[in-house]
């Protein structure tokens, strides 16, 4: 397809509620105290917005706050857009398109630099470049299009730097962190591009930079339109054309130099040594006390461009470029044959997702250095308080290290991973929007990459705490209990994965964690026997894993037992095993079932947070 020419002609209108803040050319909205119960109110955000973005044009859109600068980017581009009423018609090279087109043909640079902060510059471009270029390019194609966007984008000098994350171990300037943002749109070489404030919270020499590469990107072909707030008047020479917005419409949209010339026929001349783009948006600004004057100003300067030769050869170059079309309802489609928003098969989503959920975790050397001496000490410090020596035997003093094993494997494997899904929820938002991956894919892969790690925390920690306590040393008992500990501890995995998916925020699964694990521990059958446990209340038994494991453990100790030489110390002595798992109403015969039964919870744990982990990702859909 030849570079685009995209034309539009679009309004929008929003419903306002209580999470908006919308102020329009009419009227603002802001809701106090009884107001916030009246009914929705329509709002124009955008009037009759009409322009034109040639092929190798970088266009500003500017404007004051409130202006509609964003709301106009989003409409273009058929983003969150659920509060938003639109009509008109958007055109490349003078052929309607729809919003799906539009997307497989463009790339949004957001304003937010998301990324994950253990993964080099050259990792994140290779898995990008594997995940959203077309699925027939090789290997090496993918490759070497990642060495030249690197060289073009000047990321050489940083293409083996670790990322990081911002207020930990930032890696990366400010400017280096917005290239690399641009590497990552223009990997698939988009013939538009759009960028949403790309040079905020940069210094002036970073900001030049940025628009100096959004300016190179033009000067190849591409077409390029950016929202930009105050820019410096080096940077405003840059922009080939400049779209000004002003209670949303349509103030001017011309060269830098036409600018010039339109606002000083109007007597609004630019001072000398001032820089245009702060003066033409403090014309286009409502002043706090001269409301209504700036309003009539700024109507006035929108009435005046639309009369003007520039406004009417915009809108004769938008009607022509309307006429290209063959049909009124002629729309320009690039839709693959299977109709999917990804670009590669399942199984190379698999493959690349859990390369760089791997890379993550091994990577996290501190953290991993740090729970391994924390499984060692607890298991040291755990087991020598219980730790037994000589003939006798303290019963309670055994099933108390039983019950500290659960619960320990418990809290430590839980509130570990109750983090995993929260932390990087916009991430993969953003990578699943952008048709990366799967929702699927994202979950299993941080599951099979948890496991074998998680498995061998278990294995460590009940060896050291299992011979430290003196539970019975026979082989096939001790590998039971090993098998035991590793199913409690991915049981407490797949319910804090639950919480992590169930919960919007780490914050509120944490507030969830203590009652659900209070509940289960007091029905494990250690503090309570459990024939004494009210009927409605069995129900939540069988759903603790507290009490599958607390029968397998004891009965792996007792069962079997004929004779106990009792502490000079014991409160109570017990004959043999059988008399101990009466007393806590526990059966040999329901051994199997437990193992199955904590094999089935981790399951349905996991079942669950995916259900939850999909019905978060579905809402959060941008409106398309």
């Amino acid at each position: 397809m030849a570079q685009p020419v995209l034309s539009a002609v679009r309004s929008a209108t929003s419903i306002t509620d209580d999470k908006h803040w919308l102020e329009t050319g009419q009227q603002s909205h802001e809701k106090e105290g009884a107001e916030a119960a009246l009914p929705p109110v329509e709002a124009h955000i955008l009037r009759n917005v009409t322009g034109v973005c040639r092929s190798g044009e970088l266009l500003a859109i500017m404007g004051a706050s409130g202006a509609g600068k964003t709301t106009l980017l989003n409409v273009l581009t058929h983003r969150n857009n659920d509060k938003l009423r639109i009509t008109g018609d958007l055109f490349v090279n003078g052929r309607r398109v729809d919003p799906d087109t539009l997307a497989s043909r463009s790339a949004y640079v957001q304003q937010d630099d998301l990324f994950s902060g253990l993964i080099t510059v050259r990792e994140q471009l290779i898995f990008q470049a594997a995940l959203r270029m077309d699925r027939h390019r090789t290997y090496e194609e993918r490759l070497a299009r990642v060495n030249q966007v690197i060289m073009d984008l000047g990321l050489t000098s940083s293409e083996h730097s670790r990322i990081g994350t911002p207020g930990q171990d930032r890696r990366l300037s400010g400017g280096e962190i917005k290239r690399l943002s641009f590497a990552c749109e223009v990997l698939t070489n988009p013939s538009l591009l759009f960028c949403d404030e790309p040079t905020s919270g940069l210094d002036s020499f970073m900001a030049q930079n940025v628009v100096s590469m959004m300016k190179g990107m033009a000067e190849r072909g591409k077409t390029v339109l950016s929202t930009i707030h105050q820019p410096s008047s080096e940077v405003f020479a840059m922009f080939d054309r400049v779209l000004f917005l002003a209670e949303g419409r349509v103030a001017f949209l011309g060269s830098c130099d036409e600018a010039l010339r339109f606002f000083g026929k109007m007597g609004m001349a630019c001072p000398a040594q001032y820089n245009p783009a702060d003066h033409f948006i403090n014309l286009l600004s409502v002043e706090p006390g001269r409301v209504n004057a700036c309003k009539q100003l700024i109507h006035s300067i929108c009435d005046a461009f639309e009369e003007s030769n520039l406004g009417k050869a915009v809108m004769k170059e938008v009607t022509a470029n309307q006429r290209l079309q063959n049909h009124q309802n002629d729309f320009l489609s690039f839709r693959e044959e299977n109709d999917s928003p990804y670009k590669t098969t399942w199984g190379t989503q698999f493959q690349w997702v859990i390369w760089r959920s791997w890379l993550e975790t091994i990577r996290e050397q501190r953290l991993i250095q740090i729970r391994f001496l924390q499984v060692i000490a607890m298991a040291l410090l755990l087991g020598l308080m219980y730790f037994r020596e000589g003939p006798y035997v303290d019963v309670m003093s055994i099933n108390g290290a039983i019950f500290v094993l659960i619960s320990n494997m418990t809290f430590q494997n839980a509130t570990i991973v109750i983090n995993t899904f929260c932390s990087q929820k916009e991430l993969f938002l953003r990578e699943h929007h952008n048709g990366m991956y799967r929702p699927d894919v994202y979950f299993l892969s941080k599951n099979i990459v948890h496991a074998p790690i998680f498995t061998f925390y278990s294995i460590l920690y009940t060896s050291i705490y299992y011979f430290l306590v003196g539970l019975t040393p026979e082989l096939d008992r001790f590998l039971i209990c090993l098998l035991t500990g590793v199913l409690i501890t991915w049981c407490a995995i797949s319910f804090g994965y639950f919480l992590s998916c169930l919960a919007p925020t780490i914050n509120v699964a944490l507030l969830l964690l203590s009652p659900f694990f209070l509940l289960y521990m007091v029905l494990s059958g250690f503090f309570l026997n459990l024939r004494s446990v009210p009927l409605f209340m069995k129900f939540i038994s069988y759903m603790s894993w507290f009490t599958y494991g607390n029968e397998v453990l004891l009965v792996n100790q007792w069962a079997g037992v004929t004779n106990i030489t009792c502490s000079p110390t014991a409160t109570t002595c017990y004959p043999d095993g059988a008399t101990i798992l009466q007393q806590l109403n526990f059966s040999p015969e329901y051994f199997v079932r437990d193992l199955i039964s904590l094999c089935c919870l981790t399951l349905g744990h996991l079942v669950a947070a995916y259900f939850f982990f999909h019905l978060r990702t579905l809402r959060s859909k941008p409106r398309r």
